[in-house]
């Protein structure tokens, strides 16, 4: 038998076992997932549970079911190719014939000092639960920094600020307009609500440095009494420890097939691969299906295609509390409630389907 090993059940694994599961699996594959947690989770949703708007259970869908699934629990903390073998902790290893990387990713803290001590994240399931408790348990008042003003950065501010209006909400960014991917427009108009709505923004800001409660813009300092990290991501740590050619975000560089240049038995997906479009699920699912199609061809001995056609995004949403939202579609820029309604619309589609 052969066993196809997935490292990790995001938005790329889950993908694969869609495909995969229940009627496509060749009869002499076996599949074992590795995850830290016993079902997928919905990453795009993380802000609204640290903010207090959604519960735990919203955002988790469970894994398929199939005699020829195993699902291991456990943390990954190495690869070793050569091998063929997963390292996992407690000294445990794992043998694979294929494997597929979507470990996902990690805050970037950009080598600021006391970023990673001080701060608080949305990047796992985990630390978003411990963002949702420290700050559900403030005191009226309070202020609330979140560094990054990118789309996680925005959608947490926006969400808080509904959640919970008697705190102060500062929002810091490094640009001159915040949501920088964004068209100016939308941009603007995102910026006219936090003013509507009390989310101070700092633009231009330079964050040099985070004690206990209290970070330096600029070398000058700011107190909050929590502080939210939400700028920038690099690859899992595991993969950048593997020896293999990286790009700047320690992104494993693959071929057009999506595995590895020297070992075509190695998959990488999601945020753990180097791409020309950023890290998103939409990115991730297409990911996922081109690797299927390789994965079953081989199975079959036969000769995958050589490439792909571009993996086509239909665009990028997201919410400004439960009743507003912006985002660009076909490339062009919505805002308001259809953005917000597209966005849940969405969100409902897809927990329906895999669940």
């Amino acid at each position: 038998m052969k066993n196809l090993v997935l490292l990790g059940g995001g938005y790329g694994g889950m993908k694969i076992l869609n495909e995969l599961l229940p009627n496509h699996l060749p009869d002499d594959v076996t599949i074992t997932l590795v995850d830290r947690v016993p079902y997928h989770c919905l990453k795009t949703e993380y802000y609204a549970l640290a903010a207090g708007t959604i519960s735990d259970k919203e955002v988790r869908v469970a894994f398929p079911e199939h005699p020829r699934l195993s699902i291991k629990y456990g943390e990954v903390t190495g690869i070793d190719t050569k091998a063929k073998k997963v390292l996992l902790n407690e000294n445990e290893s794992l043998d694979y014939d294929d494997l597929v990387i979507g470990l996902g990713c990690e805050d970037n803290y950009h080598n600021v000092p006391g970023a990673e001590q001080y701060t608080y994240s949305i990047q796992n399931i985990e630390k978003s639960r411990l963002t949702y408790s420290i700050l559900n348990n403030l005191g009226p008042g309070s202020v609330v920094g979140i560094v990054g003003a990118g789309l996680s950065g925005v959608e947490l501010a926006s969400e808080l600020s509904e959640s919970r209006e008697d705190l102060q909400i500062k929002l810091f960014d490094r640009g001159k307009h915040i949501l920088s991917a964004f068209p100016e427009r939308l941009s603007k108009y995102v910026e006219n609500w936090f003013q509507k709505h009390n989310v101070e923004i700092i633009n231009n800001s330079n964050i040099t440095q985070i004690e206990d409660k209290k970070l330096y813009n600029h070398g000058q300092p700011i107190d909050c009494d929590v502080i939210v990290w939400t700028a920038g991501i690099q690859a899992n740590k595991v993969v950048r420890d593997l020896s293999e050619e990286k790009d700047r975000s320690g992104r494993l560089i693959i071929t057009p097939r999506h595995h590895l240049p020297n070992d075509e038995h190695v998959f990488i997906v999601g945020d753990c691969a180097s791409l020309p479009h950023a890290p998103s699920a939409q990115l991730a699912e297409g990911q996922a299906e081109q690797i299927v199609e390789v994965l079953k061809k081989r199975w079959n001995d036969e000769e995958p295609p050589e490439s792909f056609p571009a993996i086509k995004l239909k665009g990028v949403l997201g919410s400004l509390g439960k009743k507003q939202g912006f985002g660009m579609m076909a490339d062009r820029a919505i805002t308001g409630r259809v953005a917000r309604l597209l966005k849940s619309g969405i969100l409902w589609m897809y927990k329906y389907h895999n669940g």
